[in-house]
């Protein structure tokens, strides 16, 4: 078993972010994460692997942006509205 073990700080570092945003992010339970103690907050190699999955933001298709029937889907994605428009319009 080779799980490493990091506090905040440290896994703040490893990602290149804020130790802030890790540990608003595990206290409101949008990040996985586990508690130690009295609530001391640790994050597992495997804990950083998913956030950083969590975080990912993959590239949207214009197909996917419009349903079969032509109809524009309830997702908004910034900067899109414009190109949804003038698909629609046509």
């Amino acid at each position: 078993m080779e799980i490493e073990f990091f506090e905040p700080a440290e896994a703040a570092a490893l990602m290149r972010c804020t130790e802030s945003w890790l540990r608003d992010g595990a206290t409101s339970g949008r990040f996985p994460h586990a508690c130690w103690g009295k609530g001391k907050i640790i994050f597992t190699s495997e804990h950083i692997m998913e956030i950083a999955k969590l975080s990912e933001i993959l590239p949207a298709t214009t197909a996917s942006s419009l349903s079969a029937s032509g109809h524009v889907t309830k997702e908004r994605l910034i900067g899109t509205r414009s190109k949804v428009k003038l698909a629609t319009a046509n």
